[in-house]
């Protein structure tokens, strides 16, 4: 047997480890707070269906959107019935335009992307239109990196979009920009997650003060006879149930408490610390409202004064934002669908737009005005089409 194997044998350990700081206890802060997820449909849950902002924001984009009047042109000429607009105007059995275009215009909003199926027919044009929700569609890259296919699952079913080389595509992928990803769009609920968060917890702590005072607005103090400040187990049983069946909830706000002897109540009252969080959640709303493009007046956020009245805050929101997103995605139907062999160009019809009213008289005076312009000219500059035989 070795001489360690004698030792330990012994009782002796071959070796102990040596320490100058000897017995240490360490202390840490709290650690970063874990990020919820960023998929598609954590966002929505957290930004459309459980923010108001977020939820108020997308409705009025997408609706402000979708009831913008359309302008048809094709060979020169504007066409106030045309097939691509009767396509339009009734897209499929269960929805009519303005729902088919909000439909669009929230996908894009709430996942950067938007996904358009057409139903083949016996013309030129798609007999019928669908928009397939985001979170269920997916791109299939090729060797090359650029698409090959759409893919489409619900549960354990798929059902696959083929992209060809020639002919009209099944199915029309309109994505918002993003500088990371080459087959997906941004959605704004992305930039805007920090401020959906810290806006739904102040929401939940208001809710959690009126519902069951989250802290405590004051301390029943119980002093004994004899000083000591113990109540025994069935005192303090009872002294919390009456706390709760008499003196919690909004519905039993503002009554008097009956206290027994040796009870003391100490109002306890919130510092401004505690109080900041009301003014964290308007300025999260307001981040909110900045990151899709809505004016934070327009949503009713408090506390803002970026635009001087209401009227210019709402020309600024068509003129930066809805007038943009929708001549975003009519140039992207209008492409798709004149694959099909519809030929027509689609586009917002601003002299309709009773928010742009006021630049459009003074546009439409200071051309009419121009003296050294022919009515041919004045009709370019003022997007009108050309006069047959003018």
């Amino acid at each position: 047997m070795s001489d360690d194997l004698k030792r330990c044998a012994g009782g002796a350990a071959p070796g102990a480890k040596a320490s100058a700081a000897g017995r240490v206890i360490a202390f840490h802060a709290a650690g970063r707070p874990a990020a919820p997820p960023r998929d598609t449909a954590s966002l929505t849950r957290a930004g459309f269906l459980g923010n108001p902002v977020g939820f108020r924001a997308v409705k009025l984009i997408a609706e402000t959107a979708a009831a913008l009047p359309l302008v048809c042109e094709a060979g020169g000429q504007r066409h106030e019935q045309h097939p691509v607009l009767a396509l339009l105007r009734r897209p499929n059995a269960a929805q009519g335009r303005g729902e088919f275009l909000e439909a669009v215009y929230g996908q894009l909003l709430l996942s950067g992307n938007a996904w358009i199926e057409a139903v083949a027919g016996t013309g030129l044009l798609p007999a019928e239109l669908y928009v397939l929700r985001s979170d269920r569609m997916s791109v299939v890259p090729g060797p090359d990196g650029w698409p090959v296919a759409y893919d489409y699952a619900v549960g354990a079913r798929r059902h696959r979009f083929a992209v060809t080389a020639e002919g009209p595509q099944a199915v029309c992928h309109v994505r918002a920009f993003h500088p990371a990803d080459d087959h997906y769009g941004l959605s704004p609920l992305l930039p805007a997650a920090t401020a959906i968060e810290v806006h739904n917890a102040a929401s939940r702590w208001s809710k959690a003060l009126l519902d069951n005072a989250a802290r405590p607005s004051g301390a029943i103090v119980y002093r004994g006879p004899d000083g000591a400040g113990t109540l025994a187990p069935d005192q303090y049983e009872r002294l919390v149930e009456e706390l709760e069946a008499n003196h919690q909830g909004a519905r039993n706000a503002g009554r008097p408490m009956l206290l027994e002897g040796g009870l003391d109540w100490k109002p306890m009252g919130f510092s401004p610390s505690d109080m900041e969080f009301h003014q964290t959640k308007e300025a999260a709303a307001r981040e909110i409202a900045v990151a899709f493009g809505v004016p934070p007046m327009l949503i009713g956020v408090p506390g803002d004064a970026t635009y001087a009245n209401y009227q210019e805050a709402n020309r600024a929101f068509f003129r930066l934002t809805v007038l943009p997103l929708a001549a975003k995605v009519l140039a992207a139907l209008s492409a798709w669908l004149a694959g099909w062999g519809a030929a027509a160009e689609l586009r917002p019809d601003l002299d309709q737009v009773p928010a742009l009213a006021a630049e459009r008289d003074q546009h439409w005076a200071r051309v009419a005005g121009a003296a050294f312009l022919t009515d041919a000219e004045k009709r370019a500059l003022l997007g009108l089409p050309r006069v047959a035989g003018g």
